[in-house]
């Protein structure tokens, strides 16, 4: 529709504890006539930073599924075509990635993906930058200064936190990275709406002189083979590879071009969003559908496809198919050599290996203590001073709620590296007390974690 005015929407980014759940507590909780919603892209299983914005039950929506590099498009795709659905319950859009993502892969969604394009225009992106550990997070993370390298502003928050002449050399610094964007100075995210919405900043044609891979995505697989299939029925079998299961897509009418396997690979990114179907040895593989295959059990393993009609068919596949062997086997071939898995086996007609542009960072992840009961605070305090003393310099973020006994609010805390904060928030009311925390950090010790933890626990 022509004149059509799309949404606009910025991304707010930053690495972990820079202030981004403080700023967008401080815009959902202004008086400033905007209607907002707010998408957050949550790092691990337990989404906690919903529980932490206050005043925004109706208007936060949380994506966190799979990895954060690798779903988060087909995720985001998933969530704004929800939005779709109540448009005139909102004027602007703002996603709140995860400290741990690279903003590009959100980026390119609106440029990706025709029916968000249509709808939606990337305003802006805006990258908080926690000016007492930036100097230590951008000697041990790539996507810290990814986020830097993105933004068409940066906030240098904490300002408070680090003498005037360090501040100089810091903004100093950022200004060699990103020279394009706007830098603020503030502390405690403490900066005006106007400087979040209505940039009107985003630049793809400088983006793309910046960085000409930009519009090269990524994608959560990593190969894809076509095979011509007949009617019938044939087998799929896998050897051991580098891990217990693995995901993928079967797409019927796969093209073979190089256009119809993008189409492919672009409605994977959204198929590959949706929770896996964990599917055992002898199960039939379901066309179009997010399918995990289990490979825990030794030797090979079989799964089967059945098509009613000659197709084309597209396996995109977690991983390589000479990482598992895998083998599309027609059934009831009559061999004529001694090996009938080889004589039988269908060779695909078009392969292509898909190579991401990013590497997972094992050693990075996250750890969620859930329970009921209330926690002493004289000995969670201590209990803390000794873990951030001993540990603070890996654990990159902490945050969460707690319950007191007495005190009728609940008590939410945040920690940087060895910087601890807590506070009192909203009354528990009918609420059911409970704690919930969340560690994000490397080499992480659970067991430990969740033992210190319940010593704390009245």
């Amino acid at each position: 529709m022509a004149g059509k005015t799309k949404i606009p929407v910025t991304i707010l980014t930053g690495f972990l504890g820079s202030g981004k759940t403080t700023l967008l507590n401080r815009i959902l909780s202004d008086e400033h006539g905007k209607r907002i919603a707010v998408i957050e892209n949550e790092y691990g299983e337990v989404g906690i930073d919903q529980g932490l914005v206050i005043n925004a039950d109706e208007e936060v929506f949380e994506m966190s599924n799979g990895c954060i590099c690798c779903t988060v498009r087909g995720d985001l795709i998933r969530v704004l075509g929800n939005l779709m659905k109540r448009r005139d319950k909102f004027d602007y859009v703002l996603v709140e990635t995860t400290g741990l993502a690279d903003p590009g892969p959100v980026a390119q969604t609106f440029f990706m993906d025709d029916e968000i394009r249509d709808e939606f225009s990337l305003d802006g992106i805006v990258t908080l930058v926690d000016a007492a550990h930036i100097d230590q997070q951008l000697g041990r993370s790539d996507e810290s200064s990814e986020q830097i390298a993105f933004a068409d502003v940066l906030i240098l928050n904490k300002v408070d936190l680090v003498p005037s002449d360090k501040l100089d050399m810091l903004e100093a610094r950022l200004r060699d990275m990103n020279r394009m964007a706007r830098v603020l100075r503030c502390r405690q995210a403490d900066v005006s709406v106007d400087t979040v919405l209505n940039l009107s900043a985003f630049d793809l044609d400088q983006v793309l002189q910046r960085r000409p891979t930009f519009l090269e995505p990524e994608y959560p697989f990593e190969w894809t083979g076509v095979y011509k299939l007949e009617q019938g029925r044939y087998e799929l079998t896998l050897q051991e590879g580098p891990d217990p299961f693995m995901s993928m897509v079967a797409m019927t009418d796969q093209g073979f071009d190089e256009e119809g396997l993008i189409e492919g690979a672009e409605a994977c990114v959204r198929l590959y969003a949706e929770p896996a179907e964990c599917l055992l040895p002898g199960s039939n593989i379901q066309f179009g559908k997010h399918v995990s295959l289990q490979l825990q059990s030794e030797g090979h393993k079989s799964f089967f496809i059945e098509v009613d009609r000659p197709t084309n068919l597209g396996l995109f596949t977690q991983h390589t198919a000479e990482e598992f062997n895998i083998q599309v086997i027609e059934l009831g071939c009559i061999a004529g050599g001694v090996d009938k898995d080889n004589d039988c086996a269908i060779s695909p007609e078009k392969e292509r290996v898909w190579v991401a542009q990013h590497e997972h960072d094992d050693e990075v992840g996250s750890i969620a203590i859930e329970c009921f009961g209330n926690v002493d605070p004289a000995k969670l305090n201590t209990w803390l001073g000794k873990l951030l003393a001993e540990k603070g310099v890996d654990i990159f973020r902490m945050k969460g709620y707690l319950s007191f006994a007495e005190e009728s609010r609940r008590i939410v805390f945040q920690g940087v590296h060895m910087l601890f904060t807590s506070q009192p928030d909203r009354e528990w009311g009918d609420e059911v007390r409970r704690n919930q925390l969340v560690f994000i950090g490397r080499n992480l010790d659970e067991a430990s974690l969740r033992s210190e933890f319940d010593k704390c626990l009245i």
